[in-house]
């Protein structure tokens, strides 16, 4: 019987990930590659193309999640799954591809038809929530990463889910569309303090968020693969002035604690948005110091600060994942949805 690696896939709609899991289901390897996936179908093939040449050599299995059918390339998400689905057949071939339908589970993908579209459409984070519920049993799920965050409820290893589509899932606020990356400042806070004055924020685009965890030290550079708002380099001097536009101010060097600290306060805000939408997800839940937090996502150190904001218990994804090398550039943690879904492939092949 030959023995098949394991690769998970995420398409979304800024980014391409992938998780190769060896036949031992260890992780050997994790990649993102940038995906403008807004500008065409090319971008995506570059994407995978680029991916499948760092992947170990032999046979390969493959299964694919996605979000990427959202971009307004598509003329509806339905349209966007369907044209996903054949790019990356075209890549990979479809005798070893499965699709993950959501609650259909992992389909082979010419099993897929059209009545699958609306479950496979935005799915990925079903599918890491449920690998987090089967392995942590009860608790609070949250991944944050450079878009969107999302909160899911787990207990006795099945995902208490009020919404499944984007539309329900932002209803709820299982899905609030704030990352550390690429969500505009603008779209965080309409004002922020400082010193003495609630300052109105311009609703411009110029700074991201990447800007504000790059002033207060917490980015990673290697999560940014993202354009700066003003296509100029990705410093801390940089991020400071773009950041200073915000409200309507120039940047002078010697000001850089000034634009820190205003980055600290426009960071509390987000953090305040996302503990609210946490608080209301697990409403039906008692929280305690017994309750587990699963942290995921580029963003997970803000889950593991609202987990202690409550005295819960924190824990990274990555620590529910069997083996994987320490000295990888990425982690488990930071690509949950395709690292869940090779699990599951390789789960339902053995």
């Amino acid at each position: 019987m030959i023995q098949l690696n394991t690769i998970g896939w995420d398409i979304g709609g800024a980014h391409v990930k992938a998780a190769v899991l060896n036949p031992s289901g260890e992780i050997t390897g994790i990649f993102q590659q940038a995906c403008p996936l807004w500008k065409g179908l090319d971008y995506l093939r570059q994407a995978a193309i680029a991916i499948l040449q760092a992947l170990p050599q032999g046979e390969n299995r493959h299964a694919i999640t996605m979000t990427g059918e959202l971009a307004d390339l598509f003329a509806s998400r339905e349209d966007g799954v369907r044209q996903i689905i054949a790019t990356m057949i075209q890549i990979l071939g479809s005798s070893d591809l499965l699709i993950f339908a959501g609650t259909h589970g992992l389909q082979g993908a010419k099993q897929i038809v059209a009545e699958h579209y609306p479950a496979i459409a935005s799915a990925n984070w079903l599918v890491s929530a449920g690998f987090a519920a089967r392995k942590a049993g009860s608790g609070l799920f949250v991944d944050i990463g450079s878009t969107t965050t999302d909160i899911l409820r787990f207990s006795d290893g099945k995902v208490l889910a009020e919404g499944y589509t984007d539309y329900q899932r932002l209803m709820s606020r299982e899905l609030v569309y704030t990352g550390i990356v690429r969500t505009p400042v603008m779209a965080v806070a309409q004002t922020v303090q400082e010193g003495a004055h609630d300052i109105g924020i311009m609703a411009e685009h110029f700074a991201t968020m990447a800007d504000v965890y790059r002033l207060t030290g917490e980015l990673n550079e290697a999560y940014d693969q993202a354009e700066t708002a003003d296509g100029a380099e990705k410093t801390m001097i940089a991020s400071a002035r773009r950041l200073s536009r915000m409200i309507g101010c120039d940047f002078y060097p010697d000001e850089l604690p000034r634009w820190q600290q205003l980055a600290g306060n426009i960071r509390a805000r987000q953090l305040q948005l996302i503990m609210s939408a946490c608080l209301q997800v697990a409403a039906g839940a008692a929280l305690s110091k017994h309750t587990v937090w699963v942290g995921a996502g580029v963003g997970r150190f803000l889950v593991r600060q609202l987990a202690q904001q409550l005295d819960c218990r924190y824990v990274d994804f990555s620590e529910l994942c069997p083996s994987y090398p320490i000295h990888m550039d990425m982690l488990p943690a930071d690509c949950a949805p395709a690292v869940s879904v090779a699990y599951f492939a390789m789960a339902m092949e053995g």
